[in-house]
């Protein structure tokens, strides 16, 4: 009896080990599996507004870098979610989302799909949170100036402007160069920074003018540029917006070279500006007639995406996700002290906007430059900008 009573009390014991056992089992199965979590990287862009067609460009290429990460594997093995939102292009409003990304949303990083006013609004947030932040093209050098947690992937309005003043010069060969600019933060730096080059050299800046950004007769700046003799080249720094300014421009008889920037990268710019846009050359990072198989995917896919051709925004925004994946990939943790130091040794990117040389220790890209051209109502491979002391940031 006592051996029966004896084996009894072991089978209970056996079954009420089972029982816990695959309590415990079934509690740790019904947790989250590590490999599903996500890494959430945060986003703004004007979704909405004047500048909707960039912001919508920029959302649709940082989509795509997305959807290739996690088609990779992800990061860390973890999906990228992407959280995103509508800045309206009102600096508030990006400060606004800044705080929401950080504090409800825990997100490990920013990527700016949006201007220079909104992102630089926004960038003391991410600064003050140690956030790291990867702006795509926004151009303001207070951006990154004097920030541990902040980077930039676009050109520097400095190095902008120096490669426009820079190729009216050795390029076109220009003598007289008139500059027309947008009276905000991007138009100012690009004008200046062109100016002190074009000065520099034995060509000479005829006429140096702004207007603000709502503008859009130009009759009277247009005129006092047509009465100049001789000129060889007009540069104007707008938005793909400001696309009548080119048409006024051949209505009055200027038959100089139009040069301009990355705000008439947009295939918007080509719509607006009509038959009058052939022969505008612009300078950009986004090169797309480069011939590696990552760019012509890259063009492929956005266009299936967007149904719209890819401009400088949308491949911009793209590489400022893919090298802040690359960068958490690499620090092998989401710790942002680890991710600022992976980017910091970043070298040799090849970006679908431009090959990323490195940064400065201002967090400023060193990168190649083109110049495109609009030829048969698309931009162009007109030529490279290499020269160090032009593509680097003095900042």
């Amino acid at each position: 009896d006592r051996y029966m009573a004896s084996k009894r009390s072991l089978i209970i014991i056996s079954l009420v080990v089972v029982v816990i056992i695959a309590a415990i089992v079934g509690y740790y199965l019904s947790l989250p599996s590590p490999t599903q979590e996500t890494i959430k990287i945060g986003f703004f862009a004007p979704l909405t507004g004047p500048a909707s067609a960039d912001g919508l460009a920029a959302l649709n290429g940082a989509l795509l870098a997305v959807e290739k990460i996690n088609s990779q594997g992800g990061i860390l093995n973890k999906k990228v979610e992407l959280v995103y939102y509508d800045d309206q292009l009102k600096p508030d409003q990006a400060v606004a989302i800044a705080n929401k990304l950080i504090q409800q949303d825990k997100v490990v990083a920013v990527v700016s799909g949006s201007y220079s006013s909104t992102t630089l609004a926004a960038s003391s947030i991410y600064e003050e949170n140690k956030i790291p932040l990867v702006v795509a093209y926004a151009v303001h050098p207070g951006i990154t100036a004097n920030k541990t947690y902040v980077f930039r992937v676009g050109m520097l309005g400095e190095t902008e402007g120096k490669a426009a003043g820079w190729a009216a010069v050795n390029v076109f060969k220009a003598k007289k160069v008139a500059i027309l600019y947008d009276n905000i933060p991007f138009g100012i730096s690009l004008a200046e920074n062109a100016k002190a080059i074009i000065e520099k050299s034995n060509a000479t800046v005829v006429y140096y003018e702004k207007f603000d950004d709502p503008t859009r007769d130009f009759t009277p700046w247009l005129t006092a540029i047509a009465n100049i003799k001789d000129l060889d080249v007009l540069i104007i720094f707008g938005y793909y917006y400001h696309a009548q300014v080119v048409k006024q421009a051949r209505q009055l008889g200027i038959t100089a070279q139009i040069l301009g920037a990355e705000g008439f990268d947009s295939p918007k710019f080509i719509e607006l500006a009509g038959s009058d846009a052939e022969g505008v050359v612009i300078v950009t990072d986004f090169n797309r007639d480069n011939p590696s198989s990552d760019v012509k995917n890259f063009i492929s896919a956005y266009k299936n995406k967007a149904n719209i051709d890819a401009d400088m925004v949308a491949a911009s925004s793209y590489d400022a996700v893919m090298v802040l994946a690359k960068a958490i990939q690499n620090a092998g943790s989401t710790n942002s002290n680890k991710i600022i130091q992976a980017l910091s040794t970043l070298e040799n990117y090849d970006g679908i906007a431009g090959k990323i040389l490195r940064f400065t220790q201002g967090h400023n890209a060193v990168k190649i430059m083109t110049l495109q051209v609009v030829r048969n109502g698309k931009f162009s491979f007109y030529a490279e900008i290499s020269e160090p002391s032009i593509i680097t940031p003095s900042r």
